[in-house]
């Protein structure tokens, strides 16, 4: 199985076999691997500054000390059949037996772990977007490898994609004989222990059993919503609970920072994103899924909020209201924007606005005019303060305009 997408789109089984070729093996990794290519991606969010593109001089592989070494750099500037890898993490590097003679993509020893993050770098071309995957393969030595990993575009311009920045991690799968013999212990373990008083539940990796601890400052808020929505966007889009569980945490940044306006405009200040007096949830929703984000999905998930802040969710029931709405989020929208054209009065167009004002004075003038039409009349003024009327013009493009001014 190898599964690559853009942030933000639908898996797809590179071999044809659609959602129904998703394996267990391939989403067996544990929350540390999940969570270092999310990080990865929210450090590619920090550094977009409202670009298209992060520049890559804001870009320090080695500096990392969290995913660097297991990243590599890819140049484009000499052409995209053979790009030069400036940067390969010293954790990439062991793991695939490489030294320092390897500096360009063709070098990359096939079967490897690096060909792995390589492999993929035409399709960040394509998609101008980041792209995550997850995959299984059997290396060199023979054993079965399980990797996730992340491309992320950068620019040298602010135009163009020239680099690529990859992350990626893994974790080797026992052989068979080592499956069965673990199995075995653990089975001998579970009859030898003590008998549990009461049933618990399962532990999981990042499942519901899991203890967090609570979101202190906005920031620490931001970064819980950012993660839960980059893992919806890599998750399997047959099932919603992701997106609701990153809109729930979206809508709990959004109460935080009800309550810390100033700290808000500084996360708004570093990502470069502008408030929004007439929409002020757009902002919140872009420092959480990426100003980068579809823009139609992005209104769709302000609305959401809208809905959350007018019904008074409180932080942590919103998923929860998403499960049980009818209609999931669409539904909610469609209600949402109804619930505004309801409330909204059309203004009357300018020609009908005049035809409905007071009147100021009557005249008679030579000629018919039809009752309920606008006639523009051209007058004189006098030394005594009347008006001499010299003409008038029933043209739809004098009366337009000067039915704008008087209604302006």
């Amino acid at each position: 199985m190898n599964i690559a997408r853009s942030i933000g789109e639908h898996r797809h089984d590179q071999h044809g076999t659609g959602d129904s070729g998703i394996t267990d093996a391939g989403l067996a990794l544990g929350g540390d691997e999940r969570r270092m290519h999310v990080r990865a991606y929210n450090h590619w969010v920090s550094l977009l500054k409202g670009r298209a593109y992060p520049s890559i001089e804001d870009l320090d592989p080695a500096g990392i000390a969290d995913f660097g070494p297991n990243s590599v750099l890819l140049d484009f500037t000499q052409g995209v059949d053979d790009p030069s890898i400036p940067y390969i993490g010293r954790a990439l590097r062991e793991e695939c037996g490489i030294g320092h003679s390897v500096t360009h993509v063709a070098e990359v020893p096939a079967r490897s772990l690096l060909s792995r993050l390589t492999d993929h770098y035409l399709q960040i071309i394509a998609n101008r977007a980041p792209i995550g995957f997850e995959a299984e393969f059997v290396g060199t030595r023979g054993s079965t490898t399980l990797y996730r990993g992340i491309l992320m575009p950068f620019s040298s311009n602010d135009e163009s994609i020239d680099f690529i920045y990859g992350v990626i991690n893994w974790k080797e799968v026992a052989d068979p004989q080592t499956q069965v013999r673990l199995a075995a212990e653990l089975e001998a373990a579970v009859r030898s222990a003590p008998h549990a008083t009461a049933p618990s539940a399962p532990v999981w990796a990042d499942g519901p059993s899991l203890e967090e601890q609570a979101p202190e400052g906005l920031a620490d808020h931001l970064a819980v919503a950012r993660d839960c929505a980059a893992a919806a966007a890599n998750a399997d889009l047959r099932s919603r609970a992701a997106l609701y569980e990153a809109l729930g945490r979206a809508h709990d940044f959004a109460i935080a920072a009800s309550a810390d306006a100033q700290g808000l405009a500084e996360l708004l200040e570093d990502a470069g994103i502008a408030a929004q007096a007439r929409a002020p949830l757009t902002p919140i929703v872009k420092l959480v899924f990426g100003s980068h984000y579809d823009k139609t999905r992005l209104a769709e998930f302000a609305a959401v909020l809208g809905h959350a802040a007018r019904s008074g969710i409180r932080a942590g029931g919103l998923a929860d209201h998403l499960r049980g709405a009818e209609g999931g989020i669409k539904g909610i929208v469609a209600a949402e924007r109804a619930r505004r054209a309801d409330g909204r009065k059309r203004p009357l167009r300018p020609v009908a606005a005049v035809a409905q004002r007071e009147t100021i004075a009557e005249v008679a003038l030579p000629g018919s005019h039809a009752a309920g039409s606008v006639v523009v009349l051209v007058a004189r003024g006098t030394a005594d303060g009347r008006l001499e009327i010299v003409g008038a013009t029933e043209d739809s493009r004098v009366v337009l305009a000067a039915a704008r001014a008087l209604t302006q």
